[in-house]
């Protein structure tokens, strides 16, 4: 898109884009036949739901000495890099943004959407010091956004609509989130549009604000899904129910007490999973409570349909695509949420 300039194009970044645009014409790899399932995550609150997934089916296996069923995170640290793994079967499953979903999908990658991983947690950041009272005082300033095929990016578009602005009137700047921070206080950028803790870490040290809130602006916001290769469907169809039952005792299990997200706090800061500053973690899970969500995370079809119609109008997508095509909620429909023994 010409509104779009990407940070810091390069000529390794083009060669690995050409790349992953021949990567529909591979023969698709087979799934592991043996091991845990990787699963494929950035380490974002959106995110939350799958280091407690893992964990709590570690704990399990433990408590009873059965292995039948294991599954591991894998950080990744960028879409770009998750999105090529999971394309090239690297990894067969991943949280994944759903418009990239629907894009791969209707490419003939064959992966579908098989549960929520959460609901909310996206904020469009500026500076403390700066005069920006609404979107209309962002006309012509930098801000920066995960992905083109971010929610993110269509929750900034929504905002700019409501002034009657058009993304034509700033300039937006792909970059991965964990620069985000860094970027605005160094004045790189005038705001940024992500998921958090990465609002809430620059929120937290005193020098930036939230301008807007999804839990504020648009409460069924979803962003992250869990997605997985057909194939792993095909050849392990109850270790995939059993990934689903997980995330979904998982978010329930978060929403459940204050108690638990302090759990899931500890657990997800740690080297294994997020790697993060558990009081950046805390900082989101209470400023507000309802900042990110998890317990719902029912698979609406009008979601996606306006999800879909949003990235059409956004451009990231040229058409729409069949539901069946990108989603199977088969799994959602067959959950029964799994106990979080952690």
């Amino acid at each position: 898109m010409p509104e779009i300039l990407r940070a810091g194009l390069d000529r390794r970044q083009l060669l690995r884009g050409a790349l992953a645009s021949a990567l529909p014409t591979l023969s698709p790899p087979v799934a592991a036949a043996s091991g845990p399932l990787i699963v494929g995550g950035l380490p974002v609150t959106c995110n939350l739901t799958l280091p407690v997934a893992c964990s709590a089916r570690l704990a399990s296996n433990k408590a009873s000495g059965s292995s039948a069923f294991q599954f591991e995170y894998s950080k990744y640290n960028g879409w770009p890099e998750i999105k090529e793994s999971l394309m090239t079967g690297r990894i067969q499953a991943a949280y994944m943004l759903a418009p990239l979903v629907m894009d791969l999908a209707d490419k003939k990658i064959p992966v579908k959407i098989v549960s929520l991983g959460h609901r909310s947690g996206a904020v469009i950041m500026v500076r403390t010091d700066s005069p920006y009272k609404k979107f209309k005082d962002l006309s012509g300033k930098r801000i920066a956004i995960p992905s083109r095929f971010a929610v993110d990016f269509l929750f900034l578009r929504k905002m700019l609509a409501q002034e009657g602005m058009t993304p034509k009137d700033i300039q937006i700047i792909e970059m991965p989130p964990p620069d985000m921070p860094a970027a605005l206080y160094a004045k790189a950028v005038d705001a940024y549009c992500t998921g958090e803790p990465f609002g809430a870490s620059a929120q937290r040290a005193g020098y930036a604000r939230p301008l807007r809130m999804t839990r504020d602006e648009w409460r069924n916001y979803i962003c992250c899904v869990l997605t997985v290769r057909e194939e792993l469907i095909k050849e392990s169809r109850p270790l995939v129910q059993d990934l689903v039952n997980h995330v979904q005792g998982a978010g329930n299990w978060l929403d459940l007490q204050a108690a638990n997200r302090e759990k899931a706090i500890q657990i997800a800061a740690g080297r294994k999973f997020f790697n993060q500053d558990p009081n950046i973690l805390r900082f989101v899970m209470e400023n507000p409570t309802d900042r990110v969500t998890y317990g719902d995370l029912r698979m609406i079809r009008a979601e996606f349909d306006d999800l879909m119609q949003l990235s059409i109008e956004a451009g990231t997508l040229k058409a729409p695509v069949a539901y069946e095509k990108y989603v199977d909620d088969s799994f959602v429909k067959a959950a029964k949420a799994a106990p979080i023994p952690i």
